[in-house]
């Protein structure tokens, strides 16, 4: 028996799960919760952050490595010398500056107390200023590659994140051998080798298969100390997604436990190579990866330029389309803020007599109610918007509420806030000739939330399909590892093959219902008309609140 190991690296942790091969059955799973976390206040050592930082510890994801790979190994009763190759997949962009051996800057004593050394993870904001300098450098230059990504740069890509280092800290650039995506370095860590994925180069770094890099020129353009970033700190050896990055190198086995040369795939995108864990092979079909954040994934047969997507890649999925990706800054954090801050303590308390948690009981009294009862209605922008607007400095609004307004209410208001946010970006494609036919969801939400599934397809007026494993990522992860390792090894030589033989959905399906859908067409008209007003320039309070906030501190 064959198997292959695809680990996970998320917002909050990291987990591996060990797939049997070629049925796809998951036959042990493991996480790991990073010890240091988000760290968005201070560094370990205590010094203050400053508003829309996000860092991360890279020895973090080392451990995870450390931990949950003999775990599932030993869990499954399976020999290292079973497993055919390793995939893994990344939150992105989340940038290290490293040096050529790929030791991480924050590493070393010198950097340990320097913000700009550590890990920037993707809902890093604090490059805004960057971006939007960028977007108007390469709007005035009339820079073709800005269609490509719905007409901006987000201050989460890497380029204003590898600014905002040049700019506040060029110390720290000059140390920098490589800056590289965390999904990249895992890799090196394994394999001894750098590599670079040709997903996040295509989606967060302004690579294009066709065209490479922009011109140095630009990059002069936005500051001359840029004009070589990508000769010197970057490179231009990108490999497809599928590609054999090398094997597992002798400190990989010691560090993991499998066996030296073992297969290991190039990095991947925690969302992007979730679709074909859900048996996806063409075009029309969107995934929404629902987690903290969620992030939609659809292929297309034609490179279309769609408003505030974040990107359009030749192969950047699967090869042969192109591959489109959109987002929202915040879903599952919409929630758990909402939870964590905002519940009287009578409800704890009656949770508790029930012997529910706090989320079964509030989503208990929030699905009760009819769409429209509450007489609310939610912006989903608490963590700024990322499609279809490309804004990190607008921010969350509930509307309707009176003294009469209960919790579970404003809940489930923010609920449907997120679906309506869904539903803005799959019109955004529909509008702009991207066909989207079917609708899937993968991720934490997904598994264990039918409502939030239910009032998803009402809003949307399509069926919604669950991913078939609670591990989207990860089995992805464990797909493509497959494809790397190759047939001759036990594995494949096609990631559409794997896709449909290990990929898998849930019989259940949450189909629209009639009543609900219509009531949810007039809510979203008016979420439709407060998006365009707030988001569009019709009233900018939330930037010039936002700002003021910054000039209090």
């Amino acid at each position: 028996m064959s198997y292959t190991i695809g680990v996970d690296f998320g917002t909050l942790s990291g987990r591996a799960v060990l797939v049997e091969v070629p049925s796809g059955r998951e036959v042990a799973s493991a996480v790991y919760e990073y010890p240091h976390g988000v760290m968005d206040e201070r560094l370990p050592g205590g010094r203050e952050l400053k508003p829309d930082w996000a860092l991360q510890d890279p020895q973090d994801y080392l451990e995870v490595l450390r931990h949950t790979i003999p775990e599932v190994l030993k869990a499954a009763g399976v020999s290292a010398a079973e497993v055919i190759g390793v995939g893994t997949d990344f939150t992105a962009c989340t940038l290290l500056a490293v040096k050529a051996d790929g030791t991480p800057l924050c590493r070393l004593p010198q950097w340990k107390e320097e913000p700009h050394a550590y890990v920037k993870l993707w809902k890093h904001h604090a490059a805004q200023d960057k971006a939007n300098r960028l977007n108007a450098v390469a709007a005035q230059r009339g820079e073709a590659f800005l269609a490509r990504y719905g007409g901006k740069i987000s201050s989460e890509w890497a380029v204003p994140k590898i600014w905002q280092v040049l700019e506040e800290a060029p110390m720290v650039y000059e140390a920098a051998d490589r800056f590289i995506e965390a999904a990249d370095w895992i890799v090196w860590q394994l394999t001894g080798r750098e590599t670079r994925n040709s997903c996040t180069a295509g989606y967060k770094e302004i690579w294009s298969k066709r065209e490479g890099y922009p011109q140095e020129e630009f990059f002069a353009a936005l500051d001359e100390r840029l004009r070589h970033v990508v000769r010197d700190k970057l490179s231009g050896d990108i490999l497809p997604l599928g590609t054999r990055a090398g094997g597992i190198s002798e400190a990989g086995a010691a560090l993991t436990g499998l066996l030296p040369g073992t297969a290991v795939a190039v990095g991947n995108v925690d969302a992007h190579v979730c679709v074909p864990a859900v048996g996806i092979d063409g075009p029309g079909k969107m995934l929404a990866i629902m987690g903290t954040s969620t992030c939609h994934i659809l292929m297309g047969e034609e490179e279309r330029q769609v408003p505030g997507m974040c990107g359009v890649v030749a192969d950047g999925v699967m090869p042969g389309y192109f591959g489109y990706e959109a987002g929202q800054s915040c879903v599952g954090d919409h929630f758990a803020w909402f939870i964590d801050n905002c519940l009287p303590a009578a409800y704890y308390e009656e949770a508790r007599r029930e012997g529910r948690s706090i989320h079964a009981y509030l989503r208990r009294k929030a699905e009760g109610l009819a769409p429209g009862e509450s007489g609310l209605l939610a912006l989903d922008w608490f963590n700024g918007n990322r499609s279809v607007l490309v804004d990190v400095d607008l921010t969350g609004l509930i509307l309707g509420m009176t003294l009469q307004t209960k919790p579970e209410e404003i809940y489930r208001a923010l609920i449907e806030a997120t679906a309506y946010g869904t539903r803005m970006i799959v019109e955004t494609f529909r509008e702009n000739g991207v066909p989207v036919e079917e609708f899937y969801a993968s991720g934490g939400i997904s598994q264990k939330d039918p409502m939030t599934m239910q009032i998803y397809a009402d809003v949307l007026g399509m069926p919604v399909r669950i991913a078939g494993s609670k591990q989207g990522p990860a089995l992805g992860s464990a797909i493509f590892a497959a494809v790397a390792a190759g047939k001759a090894a036990g594995g494949f030589d096609d990631v559409f093959e794997a896709a449909r033989r290990m990929g898998k959905v849930k019989d259940e399906v949450y189909t629209p219902i009639a009543g609900h859908a219509d009531r949810y067409d007039r809510l979203y008209a008016e979420y439709k008309r407060l998006h365009d007003y707030f988001g569009r320039g019709g009233n900018d309070v939330m930037k010039r609140l936002k700002a003021m906030k910054k000039q209090a501190k």
